[in-house]
């Protein structure tokens, strides 16, 4: 395999970076803090090594196949997640493990967390940390519209029409799809930032907690999270944009090219937001009986929390899982489900629940007319045996990478709950897991060293969809 085109691509995607760590110090200069130099010393050795390897690797022609994109995507992923986290090492009293560790959970819209005292904190740390979250929002978006349905991964195959051709041929006219995505996203962001002001933010919160909400990151400027602001207004404009990050961003195109209606038919967004109510509704209703809240602080304090594990955003709004039994079991659940195929959420994918439902019905009737003939459909398309073979597959091993992980944290010394749902909120890209330990009052600062590594990569495998990241370990792989 020639890895020329690979390492040329990477050494641009480092030398974007080195650009972008420049942000921070810009903001430091205007707001009079001299203390520049951790960012500028970052920026120079990103910068470096970005060059280096696109000069020294520029391919004569640039034409990757298949097998160069698998490895790209990987490698980008790590290579920007080691050098984003210099900034974090030079600048605070941490270690590069905790530094890695809290850049990977940025860039992959983790919003797992091992720093504490946020709240008088270095602000261009904190605005360093939404920025990686915020590029990791919108590059996981084209990688899921423009890379993976290439690479036979995901669920945006599925999605194919005559506005989103999600085809081979349609490849050349991926760019220009993504130039209308990112444009959909430096709206929303704007729109989301000005509501946060309207409501109380100041402009540095409003544009940090807009970046982190949109992208479905989770990070805050503060260590209570949404909590500190305790504003209605607030908490339903955050679970407002949540929702919106995690529909399939394609949509928003179409509706730009004036298809308004194709948000509330498509199958998907339907089965999403029908699910995100009935939680709602169960649980608020629940927690109205089994609190002193009344039934709107209940609703309140449900839509946000719930909202925030489902889209896998991770935002907290006071400590769930002090709500009781019935309330942590339904969130450890709430935890798998995700968003929308296309968006900046994470988790297994609501689309992959409804094809599997309609498997099981289609099961049930085979049982019962075993010599009739069912056309398995979606979305009004029709459900190829490659799909159903990408679905299995990836929830097999989805499932699996959770069972690993878990019993890898077990021999590193935590307990059941922590490792488990420690397991399930990286792996998903939720955040905050459950427990003392991880739950959404804690952060993950109190695991070891190798823990966090572990979460590392499952953090990354979650991100690019289990399979994109395991077909590198094949031996087949790497033959011819």
């Amino acid at each position: 395999m020639n890895h020329r085109p690979v390492l040329y691509v990477i050494g641009l995607f480092l030398t974007a970076l080195a650009k972008f760590m420049l942000i921070p110090v810009i903001y430091d200069l205007l707001t009079d803090n001299s203390a520049i130099w951790e960012f500028l010393a970052a920026a120079g050795i990103t910068l470096v090594t970005g060059a280096a390897l696109t000069i020294n690797f520029k391919p004569d022609t640039f034409n990757m196949k298949p097998r160069q994109v698998f490895v790209l995507t990987t490698l980008c992923w790590i290579a920007v997640s080691s050098f984003a986290a210099l900034p974090f090492w030079f600048k605070l009293p941490i270690s590069y493990t905790d530094a890695f560790f809290e850049t990977m959970s940025g860039i992959t819209t983790t919003g797992s967390t091992v720093l504490t005292g946020l709240d008088y904190m270095d602000h261009s740390v904190l605005l360093w940390r939404s920025l990686m979250q915020w590029f990791g929002g919108i590059g996981f978006i084209v990688m899921a519209v423009a890379v993976l349905p290439f690479l036979k991964v995901g669920g945006m195959r599925l999605f194919q029409s005559e506005s989103s051709d999600w085809s081979e041929k349609a490849l050349p006219r991926s760019g220009s799809i993504a130039k209308r995505i990112i444009l959909v996203y430096l709206i929303m962001t704007a729109l989301c930032a000005y509501l946060y002001f309207l409501g109380g933010m100041t402009g540095f919160e409003a544009i940090n907690h807009s970046m982190s909400t949109v992208s479905t990151g989770g990070y805050s400027t503060s260590d209570a999270s949404m909590g500190y602001f305790r504003s209605p207004f607030i908490i339903w404009t955050s679970t407002f944009f949540m929702i919106l990050a995690s529909l399939p961003f394609v949509l928003f195109v179409r509706g730009m090219r004036g298809e308004i209606d194709c948000l509330y038919k498509d199958t998907q967004v339907q089965a999403f937001i029908g699910f995100l109510v009935c939680v709602w509704l169960v649980l608020g209703t629940w927690l109205c009986f089994h609190s002193q809240y009344s039934f709107f602080e209940s609703l309140t304090l449900v839509s946000f929390n719930t909202t925030s594990t489902v889209t896998t955003t991770g935002y907290a709004y006071g400590d769930y899982s002090l709500w009781g039994g019935f309330a942590n079991i339904a969130f450890f659940f709430l935890l798998f489900v995700g968003g929308c195929s296309g968006s900046t959420a994470g988790g297994i994918k609501i689309f992959r629940f409804q094809i599997g439902s309609k498997l099981l019905h289609i099961q049930l009737k085979q049982l019962v007319h075993p010599r009739a003939c069912f056309v398995q459909t979606y979305n009004g398309q029709q459900i190829s045996s490659e799909i159903l073979r990408s679905l299995i597959g990836f929830t097999f091993f989805f499932i699996l990478l959770i069972a690993l992980i878990s019993l890898l944290l077990a021999l590193c010394g935590l307990d059941p709950i922590t490792s488990v749902t420690g397991a399930t909120t990286a792996v998903t890209n939720v955040g905050p897991g459950l427990g003392d330990i991880i739950g959404p009052a804690g952060n993950f600062s109190a695991l070891h060293d190798a823990a966090k590594w572990i979460l590392s990569a499952g953090m990354l495998l979650g991100r690019l969809e289990v399979i994109t990241v395991l077909v590198l370990f094949t031996p087949a792989f790497w033959k011819g």
